[in-house]
């Protein structure tokens, strides 16, 4: 590999090991209203002290303390670590996908919020409409310069995946007298299909609900509640977005594979 190709994708590495820190200060605190993700500085969540500038280092501080709290020894979850590493091997494979470019930047921001939301709706069963919200006029306005993503794929994957989740939720609804699907989700496909186009929703929406079901019968076993079992969607379908970003050809290669199957001539 080439040095200089080398020393990028690493910068870009680091560069989103340090984003991905400031992510779980994001859905930590997010969540909580009247709280800011900028003030008070970072602190243990079990004792409250302060951490040093060296307890703060994405993924190294985690493994040098043996995921320990310096002042309190009390564990420190592996969300951190897994988030901000999550975040550095998705900064240097769009670097390596998209170079440095304004697609790499925008579609960054991209994961970055995936990353959040997939975490915040695994914890409180939410998706933030501080992050869907403009995350679709950050997708529309994105298709204006990403060289990509057409702008008009880009309004039609936000009107469909909208559309589409919202009419599953309204007969789901009409049907079984119950929501079982939230505003969250919709406004998330919707983001999704601004930032993707309206070509990755067959793909993003088939993707989820099949491994969304695999893990819900596996949940309903382990927890006994039946139909009374709820997990949330969102982490399927940011996980099934985030695969179609980076795995786009391939699986466009194993449609034309499936349809030349079934309708051979």
């Amino acid at each position: 590999m080439d040095i200089i190709l080398l020393f990028v994708l690493g910068t870009a590495f680091c560069f989103g090991a340090i984003v991905g820190s400031f992510l779980n200060v994001v859905i930590l605190r997010l969540p909580s209203e009247g709280e800011s993700v900028v003030f008070p500085a970072s602190h243990c969540t079990s004792c409250m002290a302060d951490l040093h500038w060296y307890e703060n280092i994405p993924v190294l501080s985690f493994l040098v303390l043996r995921g320990k709290c310096s002042h309190c020894n009390e564990p420190i979850s592996f969300q951190y670590p897994v988030v901000e590493l999550s975040m550095a091997i998705l900064s240097s494979a769009l670097v390596q996908r998209f170079g440095l470019s304004i697609t790499t930047a925008g579609y960054f921001l991209f994961c970055a919020a995936l990353l959040v939301i997939i975490w915040i709706d695994i914890h409180h069963q939410i998706i933030p409409d501080v992050i869907s919200l403009p995350g679709i006029v950050l997708g529309l306005l994105f298709s204006v310069f990403c060289h990509v993503l057409y702008w008009k794929d880009s309004l039609f994957g936000v009107l469909a995946g909208g559309g589409i989740l919202y009419a599953i939720a309204l007969l789901y609804f009409l049907w079984r007298k119950v929501d079982g699907m939230g505003g969250g989700d919709i406004k998330l496909l919707a983001m999704i299909g601004a930032f993707l186009g309206w070509q990755s929703l067959p793909f993003v929406i088939l993707a989820s609900s099949l491994s969304g079901t695999v893990v819900g019968l596996l949940a309903m076993i382990k927890q006994k509640k039946g139909g009374q079992t709820r997990i949330p969607f969102g982490p399927f379908l940011s996980v099934s977005a985030l695969v179609y970003l980076f795995f786009q050809g391939k699986i466009f290669l194993l449609y034309e594979i499936y349809l030349n199957a079934v309708m051979p001539g």
